[in-house]
């Protein structure tokens, strides 16, 4: 009994101790915890998303080319809904019926309990009238976001936009939830962990009338919004603007880079659009507009278009034989006779012509035996391309230039094995593959490759990684300047020298005098004419200037633009000018600037 009697006080020690847990749980949650008073007295927590501002963007003089306004999402939490005024709240949103009752629906789909965004991106003007009648509408609430705006309108591509984010999104990465937006294209999605912030939450007290009673737990339980971080970019602004001015009706692109720090100065594609045309409640709209637009202004032509570098490309070739040491400065090469086939000169010169002048007068039987004494100078064709291709390569051309060009296309630089499958093993030579030799062909660079080629030869051999983004501002003003790597040709230095003297040979001494010269400035370039089977040849021009302390390098392409001198090598120059002047004062400019602003390119001569 003894025993009997211990095991029984045991188990009453035990019930009662659980009891008075019970008991003091009871306590807590009835007495001493205010929430659940609050609940009782019919008031509603309400979870509100403090989306940041996102950083801004700048150029590099400081003027702003993306900054914020004010903008407002309604969503509904479905299960509190009650029969509502639907006319009345279709008025002051400005939208149909049809479309309040569908996302009304499409919530319910989602989460009767969980708030969902039915209107999106409300005007401030809107929302002033919405919440002085939002009391009307239980269920409802509104909550703040803010919208991109860009002050000028310009550099569209590079900027890029920013939209909804979608279900993949969301699964990458567990920052997003729906409604949430994320930067597309451009910086906006290079740069998007930097410019999006963090969000915060805010819980507030909400009555039964769908007023905001106060904070719950007078905000002990709120998390606090964090601003995106400011974007110091490498784009000169006025220099973005003059050029989509003289790029105005024309397909093609603009790519400007300072040669000894690889930032890029002017970035554009064309046709171009409103940045502003992608932001707000038209955006859906207007995005589909430019996407069934024919000239394809969504498309960045700057990265992604596939283009032919033409007798641009006669300068790498007439490198690399310099390095191969089977040209130098004196070769000199007939353009009558076996030598110049099966390629033949376009220009009437003299003959026989050496590098330099070969270069000025852009000699394609020069260009094709310089390729030709690349390829033979090693046992086998493929050897001879091998090497060839690997100096191509050290120029960036045939990859991805930098991180922070989204959608950007490598070219193609062809490997051996291409022409082994096309010809057959040991079944092709320099002979088969001539068109390289002038830039045509399977040659296929982007306008930024283009103008990374260029600031190779201004820089007599090397290239900064080109960017469009200097340095990083947080919020507490600390500014973080990026770093990026220094990559070098192949190409000696002590070869550039003669090359460039032709090619500034070909800014004094050519025809392209009457269209790209400017007193003054020692500008080096070289025209490119690239067959088209569509239309009216594309004109290409690469330059650098000064010749011996070069401060920018340029890459103009421009379809349909009849050969190089006539369009792309004028554009190019007055950019180059008004780079390193600052204005255009000279007559003869003048009257070319006017020309290059009324051109009209876009309904392309046709081939008889």
């Amino acid at each position: 009994m003894d025993k009997f009697a211990k095991r029984k006080y045991i188990l009453a020690a035990i019930f009662l101790a659980v009891a008075v847990v019970f008991i003091l749980k009871l306590f807590s949650l009835q007495v001493l915890e205010s929430s659940y008073k609050q609940y009782a007295t019919r008031n509603v927590l309400r979870r509100v998303i403090n989306y940041p501002a996102r950083g801004l963007i700048y150029d590099r003089n400081g003027k702003l080319l993306v900054y914020n306004k004010a903008a407002y999402d309604l969503l509904v939490t479905p299960r509190e809904l009650t029969t509502f005024d639907t006319t009345g709240l279709c008025s002051i949103l400005k939208i149909d019926k049809s479309e309040l009752i569908d996302g009304i629906n499409k919530a319910k789909k989602y989460s009767r309990y969980k708030p969902s965004v039915i209107v999106k991106q409300i005007s401030p003007e809107v929302y002033a009238v919405l919440q002085e009648k939002l009391f009307k509408y239980p269920g409802f609430f509104a909550q703040s976001r803010t919208l991109r705006e860009y002050p000028q309108k310009i550099a569209a591509h590079m900027l890029g936009y920013v939209g909804e984010v979608d279900k993949a999104a969301i699964e990458k990465d567990p920052y997003y939830a729906q409604g949430d937006y994320i930067g597309i294209t451009g910086l906006e999605r290079t740069y998007e962990k930097e410019l999006r912030g963090t969000k915060g939450v805010n819980f507030f007290m909400v009555d039964v009338h769908n007023r905001i009673k106060g904070a719950y737990r007078e905000g002990k339980s709120d998390t606090i919004s964090v601003l995106g971080k400011n974007l110091i970019s490498t784009i000169d602004a006025d220099l973005q603007l003059y050029a989509e001015q003289l790029m105005q009706n024309k397909r093609g692109a603009v790519v400007a880079i300072e040669p000894q720090t690889g930032e890029i100065l002017c970035y554009y594609s064309g046709p171009a659009y409103d940045p502003n045309l992608l932001v707000g409640r038209e955006r859906s709209a207007n995005y589909q507009i430019l996407l069934g637009d024919t000239l394809k202004p969504l498309t960045n032509r700057a990265i992604s278009a596939a283009y032919s570098p033409g007798s641009t490309f006669k300068t790498l070739n007439a490198l690399i034989a310099l390095e191969e040491g089977t040209i130098n400065e004196q070769t000199s090469v007939s353009c009558h006779g076996t030598v110049s086939s099966p390629i033949r000169c376009t220009h009437s010169h003299e003959s026989p012509i050496s590098l330099k002048s070969a270069i000025r007068e852009s000699c394609n039987p020069y260009f094709w035996n310089t390729f030709r004494s690349i390829i033979s100078k090693y046992p086998t064709a493929e050897q001879g391309y091998n090497k060839w291709q690997s100096h191509i390569k050290s120029f960036g051309l045939g990859e991805t230039l930098g991180n922070e060009f989204y959608g950007q296309s490598t070219g193609n630089i062809p490997n051996s094995s291409y022409y082994d499958r096309y010809f057959g093993q040991k079944r092709w030579n320099a002979l088969t593959i001539r068109s390289l030799s002038i830039g045509q062909g399977e040659i296929i660079i982007t306008p930024l490759q283009m103008a990374n080629m260029v600031t190779v030869i201004a820089n007599r051999g090397y290239y900064i990684e080109p960017h469009l983004i200097r340095s990083v501002a947080d919020k507490d003003g600390t500014v973080n300047q990026l770093q990026f790597e220094r990559k070098n040709a192949t190409v000696s230095a002590d070869h550039y020298e003669t090359v460039i003297e032709g090619m500034q040979q070909v800014i004094d001494f050519t025809n392209t005098r009457y269209t790209a010269h400017v007193d003054g400035i020692s500008i080096c370039g070289k025209t490119g004419t690239i067959q088209n089977a569509h239309g009216s040849d594309h004109s290409a021009f690469i330059a650098f200037a000064p010749k011996d302390d070069p401060k920018i390098a340029i890459a103009v392409f421009i379809e349909f633009g009849v050969w190089g001198a006539r369009h792309a090598a004028p554009v190019a120059s007055l950019i180059i000018e008004k780079y390193l002047t600052g204005t255009i004062t000279a007559n003869n400019r003048k009257l070319t600037e006017q020309r290059m602003l009324d051109a009209n390119l876009l309904n392309p001569i046709q081939p008889k």
